[in-house]
């Protein structure tokens, strides 16, 4: 990639293969965009993000019998699906049945939020594919998202030793803002956070032909692809923006976990503490 990269056109299929070859990339057969959330540095000297513990991907339900193995090798038995019921029937991707696995249904929006008023909307302002656009979208997010992130979070509080994995249906943003939570609940950079959401461009990269094909069947899309790729963009500048609708709207991530996700000073220091490791563990 490079520093005028649009987002829109297709990348090298070599440059792609070796970026999802290392870290923080992660293979599992059949999911796209897994990523790994350990090794980021903290504002605490000498203590980084836990590896093996907190993962992110795209949807899970293309999941090879050798994905689910490689899954189950790593320690992951718990699933959060942040999708909902209508989102899984219009794209006929279900909640796979993967044996020692609990997958936990975990939607941010309700079924109604998928109404075709209220999709085309959603559509409209993704298919600008600006900043503003992009955080009316994630505020919307955050504003309906609470308890689906609190079933998440009381996860790391209660389970520190239970590596688990949190996925929409690309990856990118529903995942996208529930792993910038759990990072900024850490203690990592914004810096940092923000290179991980605009690795999604790389990540989607296997899943882009599908993807598309889904996007331009809706009646906006139809003659616009431009439109639908501009939905798929992750930019590093969005999450920066992200992180000041987050503290200016929201009083920061701390406030708003408070508030929406109803937990306590108590719970997000357990969280903090459950997220990090010091650089010398060779946990």
């Amino acid at each position: 990639m490079t520093a005028t990269d649009s987002g829109l056109e297709p990348l090298d299929p070599a440059y792609v293969a070796d970026v999802l070859s290392r870290p923080p990339f992660v293979q599992i057969p059949g999911v796209c965009n897994v990523r790994d959330l350990g090794s980021y540095p903290t504002a605490s000297p000498d203590v980084v993000t836990k590896a093996g513990y907190a993962y992110r991907s795209a949807e899970l339900s293309s999941i090879t019998e050798e994905g689910a193995r490689k899954m189950i090798s790593l320690g992951i038995l718990t699933v959060f699906d942040l999708r909902s019921d209508p989102e899984m029937m219009k794209y006929s991707s279900p909640i796979p049945n993967i044996e020692g696995v609990e997958i936990v249904p975990t939607p941010v929006f309700k079924s109604e939020d998928y109404s075709p008023e209220k999709l085309a909307k959603r559509f409209e302002l993704y298919a600008t594919g600006t900043t503003e656009a992009f955080m009316i979208l994630y505020s919307q997010i955050l504003e309906h998202g609470g308890p689906a992130f609190g079933t998440i979070l009381r996860h790391v509080r209660d389970k520190p030793n239970s590596p688990f994995i949190f996925h929409c249906t690309a990856g990118k943003d529903r995942t996208g803002i529930i792993a910038a939570i759990l990072l900024k609940l850490a203690g990592v950079d914004n810096h940092f956070i923000s290179q991980d959401y605009s690795l999604t461009r790389v990540g989607r990269e296997p899943d882009r032909e599908k993807v598309l094909g889904r996007l331009l069947k809706e009646p906006l899309f139809a003659a616009n692809s431009e439109a639908a790729m501009r939905m798929l963009t992750s930019r590093y500048e969005t999450m920066r923006a992200f992180f000041n609708l987050l503290e200016e709207k929201y009083g920061g991530v701390e406030t708003y976990v408070k508030t929406y996700a109803e937990l306590t000073d108590e719970d997000l220091k357990t969280i903090r503490s459950n997220l990090v490791v010091p650089t010398k563990s060779r946990i």
